[in-house]
Parts: C-alpha cells; sequence; structure tokens
C-alpha cells in the first residue's frame, strides 16, 4: 500500500440507531411483532449477558409475521436518518475516510433505506456494508441469515473490524486513526476494537461500557461524531481528548 492510499481515518459505524435515528428492526418488533415490552425485556438480557444477541434477535424477527415487502414499505415511511450523517458522509468522501457500515440488521433492509435517503444511487452503491443478509422461502417467508452464525451476535462485529484492518495491510508507523459509532447491545462486541468508541447517549450501549469499563465518548448525533473525527484527523485535539469531552 502506497502512502496516497492511506487514510488519515476510517470510521466504522452500525446502522440501526445509529445512521438511522430510530431502530428499524425494534420498531418492526415493536409493531409488526410481540411488542415493546417482551422486546425491552430480552434487551435487558442480553446486556446482563443472560442472553444472546444471536437468538434474542432471531425471537423477534420470528414474531414479525408480515409479508418482507411490507416491512420495507413500512419502514421507508417511518424511519428518519440522522440528521448530521448526510453532511458527515460527504466530508468524510472528500477528505478520503472511509465509512464502513457494520450492522447486525439485514443488508437488503439497508439498502433499501439508503436508496429512499440518499439522492443520489450511486452514493447508497458506494458505501461499503457488512451484515447479514436475508433468506427468503417460495412460499414468501423471510428468515435471517447470520454472517456468522457460530457466534452468539449473529455478526461478531469484532471479526469483521479485525479482518478489515488486517486486509488494509497498513504500513508500521502509518496506521490510521479509527473511530467506531453505535448505540446498543449489537455493538458490544465492537466497543473494544477501536481506537475511539462513539456510544449513543442514553442507550444501551452506554450503560453496557460503564459496567465493563470500556473507554467511550457519548454522541446525540452524527454532527458530534463529525466535530470529534474532524478534530482528530486536523491535528486539533488527541483521540484521549476527544474521549474525555463529552462524556
Amino acid at each position: 500500500m502506497s502512502s496516497t492510499q492511506i487514510p488519515p481515518a476510517v470510521v466504522f459505524s452500525d446502522w440501526d440507531g445509529t445512521i438511522t435515528s430510530i431502530d428499524s428492526n425494534d420498531y418492526l418488533t415493536d409493531n409488526l411483532g410481540f411488542g415493546k415490552d417482551e422486546r425491552e425485556r430480552l434487551n435487558e438480557e442480553m446486556i446482563s449477558l443472560r442472553f444472546n444477541f444471536r437468538d434474542a434477535f432471531t425471537l423477534m424477527l420470528e414474531s414479525i409475521n408480515h409479508p418482507f415487502s411490507e416491512c420495507i414499505d413500512l419502514l421507508k415511511s417511518e424511519i428518519p436518518l440522522d440528521p448530521g450523517f448526510k453532511g458527515f458522509y460527504e466530508w468524510c468522501k472528500s477528505q478520503g475516510i472511509p465509512v464502513i457500515v457494520v450492522s447486525s440488521g439485514m443488508r437488503p433492509i439497508i439498502k433499501a433505506l439508503l436508496l429512499n435517503y440518499l439522492d443520489d444511487p450511486s452514493a447508497a452503491e458506494e458505501l461499503e456494508i457488512y451484515a447479514n443478509d436475508t433468506e427468503f422461502g417460495e412460499d414468501g417467508s423471510w428468515k435471517i441469515k447470520w454472517r456468522h452464525p457460530e457466534s452468539g451476535f449473529g455478526h461478531d462485529k469484532s471479526i469483521t473490524i479485525k479482518k478489515y484492518i488486517s486486509d488494509a495491510a497498513y504500513p508500521e508507523g502509518k496506521r490510521p486513526h479509527f473511530f467506531y459509532c453505535g448505540d446498543g447491545v449489537s455493538d458490544l462486541s465492537a466497543a473494544r476494537e477501536t481506537d475511539l468508541l462513539f456510544a449513543k447517549k442514553g442507550m444501551d450501549l452506554v450503560t453496557y461500557c460503564e459496567r465493563e469499563g470500556v473507554p467511550y465518548t457519548t454522541f446525540t448525533d452524527f454532527q458530534d461524531i463529525w466535530d470529534g473525527v474532524r478534530d482528530v484527523v486536523e491535528g486539533k485535539k488527541t483521540i484521549e481528548e476527544v474521549r474525555q469531552e463529552k462524556k
């Protein structure tokens, strides 16, 4: 890898509840599945590590007995994009900073929402996505196809991030800054894998980080993330200074 190919930073980000303002899978479960109370009970079980994400999420999705196309249409009308994401993404592209979606959701939903959000369809194609997939039955049924079915996370984000960094083969001493942005229990496996973790204020990932002693800073929307990443990339602040300023 030549020096001209080395970005100043790489931003890995969760999708649901992070790039989107509302978690699409939670929305489907609450409105088309077994409801908010049962979902929140399972979330508590996952945060306490008494139940793994893969099995809890499978139960949530199995409770949604509606056609996949109906789910997509509902999400397009009800799930907003984070208000700061478009500007952040455009700035990252202008700076040569890859933005990598690392999601425990399903690729077809992410792609459909991206095409709905972004004015330029090619921009949706440019965004690199690592996620689970969806299997469809001849009878119209659907279910999640896990990226890492052997893992309790279903998609172990730590594996994806480590492989991305390893495959990039950055030269000694020329490693970019790595950031991760997330909000919930699906992000637990990624929490320790980058230089700086942005955890959404008031959400489950903050609860986990506090309990486990995982270093993080908080964000409300992508404008906060943009400010932090830009300050580090431009040399105005260190990773530690950004980490401490919003907690």
